[in-house]
């Protein structure tokens, strides 16, 4: 219920947005996963490393307050979240636990390991765990400098994640994010990449960089269940 330009799904506090209609939208996205609101939690994003896990006993407002890139559960029933707006929200799951993890992943994150960080959180086999990569800004969009370009290779082991066919290197977050997987010991088969470009489809997606900064945040989430 957001105003441009917010509309109409912004899910990200203290972005300018009316705090009323963030609410609302917060309460109608985790009604929509089955959740109440109190059992939906996130942190405060820093672009770093840090995996915290969620207990039965936390409170999603303490959690809010605490600076972190990566939620781990294994409550039933409760959700995790990764807030984004050009960054890659990566899901995981281990199935036959039902324990979950939800990563905020810009280049900085991907390049520092804060996904195979969070695998190695959740003490499973990583040939058991499932993951999906949701919309970011892709490669087509994502300009970069060269000092960047090189982290970027340097954190893939040189493997292709910079196109360098034009002006400036491109980056390609999804590329790196499944070398790092794939090296974790996760199967290719168990990743799933479901696709959009934050900047390019701007009615779909907010953007950070294509809005320049006043844009709305979007929440990818994952709910823990019970072991089959």
């Amino acid at each position: 219920m957001s105003a441009a330009p917010y509309n109409s799904l912004n899910l990200g506090f203290h972005l300018g947005d009316d705090e009323v209609s963030v609410r609302e939208n917060r309460a109608r996205f985790a009604k929509s996963l089955g959740l109440s609101i109190d059992r939906l939690f996130e942190q405060r994003q820093v672009h770093g490393t840090q995996v915290r896990t969620v207990s039965g006993a936390d409170l999603t407002e303490s959690i809010a307050d605490e600076q972190g890139d990566a939620l781990i559960t294994r409550i039933e029933g409760v959700g995790i979240a990764a807030r984004t707006a050009d960054c890659v929200p990566v899901l995981i799951a281990h199935p036959p636990s039902g324990h979950v993890g939800a990563t905020h992943a810009g280049w900085r994150g991907a390049v520092a390991g804060v996904v195979p960080r969070t695998i190695d959180g959740l003490s499973h086999d990583p040939a058991e765990i499932i993951v999906a990569i949701g919309p970011h800004i892709r490669v087509d969009a994502f300009e970069i400098g060269e000092d960047v370009a090189r982290q970027m290779e340097g954190a893939a082991s040189l493997r292709a994640v910079v196109r360098r066919d034009g002006a400036k290197p491109h980056g390609d977050l999804a590329a790196l994010i499944r070398f790092q997987l794939r090296d974790a010991g996760v199967p290719d088969k168990a990743i799933d990449d479901v696709g959009g470009c934050t900047w390019t489809d701007a009615a779909q997606f907010f953007s950070h960089r294509r809005d320049g900064g006043k844009t709305g945040r979007h929440l990818s989430a994952i709910v823990a269940q019970a072991a089959r």
